[in-house]
């Protein structure tokens, strides 16, 4: 990976974006994205849009991925100074004890540690916590002192950053979905580059971990002719991992290629046939009862958009620690850079009855 790519892509890792509280990796990505777009813009809710005008008679096409993170957000202060904190989105409890946290407060951020009972005093029985369980100990003493720092409804994420663990593994949180606002980007220059006929637009959605609410702004906005979703699956290349309950997707293989519901046979086959052109090496997802990614969003936003996902494989999905292989990254991007470039070529993106 070049330096640029690389540099950006920590850069947006590094930038706490959870859901409804996403401006500044939104910052950080259209400072990027439009040195070659024709035009950027935001919505009211933050959504993030670059623009390649191309031939009006040629196809116009999405390539896209979610802005936002889970994390946790401030739900009470107890009268000892302890923060209670809610879900934002899928986040796991189960890995929050022990951690370090960052309170994103008006003022700055407001280090925290999630407290854990010390193992000689918990029960054999314990099984886990639920997040009404928890407690973040910012050192403050009394209630009052913890509100002159923060304050209800401040967004919290884990304070892990990244971290090269080979040349091209990357160990971050977040990396849900960084990776593919990334690939939009990389994606999106690739094809303008090659000097595209078709209108691309990459966008970098807003709240799709709280019900992938920003897409369905964008589709209905934008009605393009077909949307193609960049977000991780599960990697089960690991010990104990639970192999059966998915399509066995492995790092270093290649970006996977989803089939079923939401996924638009043509535009799938239209994917698959750049990889053979470009012999790019893709794995295979079945996603038969939806996707659970802004695909869901995007296509019946404004009467049926053709939309279909490609996901890079990711190691321990909602945890401080996600991996993934940064080869399966820059394999996306070529591929959407590829498809976008030869979108007229597949389009009208129908299926055929």
């Amino acid at each position: 990976m070049n330096d640029s790519p690389r540099d950006f892509l920590v850069e947006l890792l590094e930038t706490p974006s959870p859901s409804g509280y996403e401006t500044r990796g939104q910052r950080v990505w259209l400072d990027y994205v439009e040195q070659f777009a024709d035009d950027v813009r935001t919505d009211a809710y933050g959504n993030a849009i670059a623009v390649h005008e191309g031939d009006p008679d040629a196809p116009e096409v999405v390539l896209t991925g979610h802005a936002d993170e889970i994390g946790f957000i401030v739900r009470s202060i107890d009268e000892n100074g302890f923060v209670r904190p809610g879900r934002i989105g899928g986040s796991d409890p189960s890995v929050s004890r022990g951690q370090h946290v960052t309170i994103h407060a008006a003022d700055g951020p407001v280090e925290g540690v999630v407290g854990q009972t010390a193992i000689h005093l918990r029960e054999e029985d314990d099984d886990g916590p639920d997040v009404s369980d928890l407690w973040i100990d910012v050192g403050a003493e009394s209630e009052e002192e913890a509100s002159e720092r923060l304050e209800i409804g401040d967004p919290i994420t884990f304070s892990s950053t990244v971290s090269w663990l080979s040349e091209t593994r990357l160990a971050a949180r977040g990396i849900d979905n960084r990776v593919g606002t990334w690939a939009a980007a990389e994606g999106f220059r690739e094809a303008v580059e090659a000097g595209t006929e078709a209108t691309v637009y990459a966008v970098s959605t807003v709240q799709e971990e709280v019900g992938v609410k920003g897409a369905q702004m964008v589709g209905f906005d934008l009605e393009p002719d077909a949307v193609v979703v960049v977000d991780v699956g599960h990697a089960v290349d690991y010990p104990s991992a639970p192999s059966d309950k998915t399509s066995g997707m492995e790092l270093g293989g290649g970006p996977a290629l989803g089939r079923g519901s939401t996924n638009h046979p043509v535009l799938f086959e239209a994917l698959r046939l750049v990889a053979d052109d470009r012999e790019l090496d893709v794995q295979l997802e079945a996603l038969g009862l939806g996707t659970g990614t802004d695909a869901d969003g995007f296509f019946t936003a404004a009467g049926g958009i053709p939309s279909q996902v490609v996901s890079v494989p990711n190691r321990y999905m909602h945890t401080p620690v996600e991996v993934i292989d940064t080869d399966d990254l820059e394999s996306v991007a070529a591929l959407l850079g590829a498809f976008a470039s030869s979108a007229h070529e597949f389009a009208p993106f129908a299926v055929d009855i």
